[in-house]
């Protein structure tokens, strides 16, 4: 029997061609950097292949690795998130003890398993960037820096909005600042993350095969 992904060429579409449609999606953020894309009698010239005739597979899972290497770290080997910043609101909103730490003992601890995890990250990020070089382009460890950043990503973005309290639930008006209604979208539209570029549960699926080396459940029966 044929695998799925046999008989997929990769074609280069121009977005000008008749037929081509793209339709924003209003994200619960407010923001719209998504949109559908619908094919209506479209044609595209043969000579736009990449690729051989029935090997798109290949050249889309290649995509998808530096599109996951962009997520995980922006392309250049550094996290997205400033947990020196995280740490300076927190101070600014729950206040300070005579010693200088956090007033809010419960808070304060899991701010800092965030930043060690964050540390831990941005290290093995340097460490997987390096060996992307050396070997010509990212690899499947990409999925294990995508789903680790989805995660440390979006505790940044709860701890941020939480450290703000009501303040960080703010969409409009002037009862908010610039960067408490700024904490709020991101954190509603930090949630995707786990879903773009490949979801976390696809993700798990490509580690436990291409790097753990454990079976493909899809291709048992039970």
């Amino acid at each position: 029997a044929s695998r799925k992904h046999e008989g997929i060429s990769f074609l280069l579409i121009d977005m000008r061609t008749p037929g081509v449609e793209t339709r924003p999606i209003l994200l619960i953020s407010g923001s719209s950097p998504f949109c559908e894309t619908f094919f209506t009698d479209v044609k595209v010239p043969k000579e736009n292949l990449v690729g051989p005739l029935n090997g798109g597979w290949t050249v889309g899972k290649r995509l998808l690795q530096h599109e996951r290497n962009g997520l995980s770290a922006g392309g250049d080997g550094r996290p997205r998130f400033d947990t020196g910043h995280l740490r300076d609101v927190a101070r600014r909103y729950h206040g300070q003890e005579a010693d200088g730490r956090l007033a809010d003992a419960d808070f304060r601890t899991r701010l800092a398993v965030h930043d060690m995890d964050a540390r831990a990250y941005a290290l093995t990020l340097r460490r997987v960037a390096l060996e992307a070089r050396s070997a010509n382009g990212p690899s499947a460890a990409t999925s294990i820096m995508k789903n680790a950043n989805s995660r440390i990503i979006t505790d940044h973005c709860e701890l941020m909005v939480e450290a703000m309290g009501l303040s960080g639930s703010g969409w409009s008006g002037d009862d908010f600042t610039d960067e408490e209604r700024e904490a709020g979208r991101i954190y509603l539209r930090i949630k995707s993350s786990t879903i773009a570029g490949g979801s976390s549960e696809v993700q798990n699926n490509i580690i436990s095969k291409r790097i753990l080396g454990l079976p493909d459940p899809s291709r048992h029966t039970y």
